[in-house]
């Protein structure tokens, strides 16, 4: 799993590279023909992969239930980032992972709840979701590369 879990620290060292980057103004656009920004998409992958691997084993999150509400799946862009929101991010990007990690060599996920994500493929164990997340926070880092081209 220590593959797994670089793959995804690489794609959040990415995803850190735009916050650290772009202009509160770029991260918050929306461009014509999109339905989210980039800070979006970003903060939506730390959400999600919270929801996926924590929630999924019943245990409790890394991240505020306030964000999750603002950037769960079925959200849209509704207010603007501040740059206390995106310092607040960046620090996420690279804290849930790394936990994440810890957790799962010391053993702390012992149920899990199955689930169907949107590809209609069936997670069954938090390797699964684990697994899943990179593929779902790939798809979140083509949608950052359009919306950057389309700035």
């Amino acid at each position: 799993m220590d593959y797994i879990f670089d793959i995804c620290k690489k794609n959040r060292q990415i995803f850190a590279q735009f916050l650290d980057n772009l202009s509160l103004t770029e991260l918050n656009t929306v461009p014509n023909n999109f339905n989210n920004s980039i800070f979006w998409n970003i903060a939506h992958t730390v959400v999600t992969q919270n929801l996926l691997v924590y929630g999924l084993s019943n245990l409790p999150g890394n991240v505020d239930k306030h964000l999750i509400e603002l950037y769960k799946k079925g959200t849209k862009h509704t207010i603007d980032a501040t740059q206390a929101d995106v310092d607040a991010i960046k620090l996420l990007l690279t804290s849930t992972i790394t936990k994440s990690e810890a957790d799962y060599k010391a053993g702390v996920f012992k149920t899990f709840t199955e689930y169907t994500v949107s590809t209609k493929s069936t997670l069954k164990n938090v390797e699964d979701a684990i697994h899943f997340n990179n593929f779902h926070e790939g798809i979140h880092l083509g949608y950052v590369l359009a919306l950057k081209r389309a700035l």
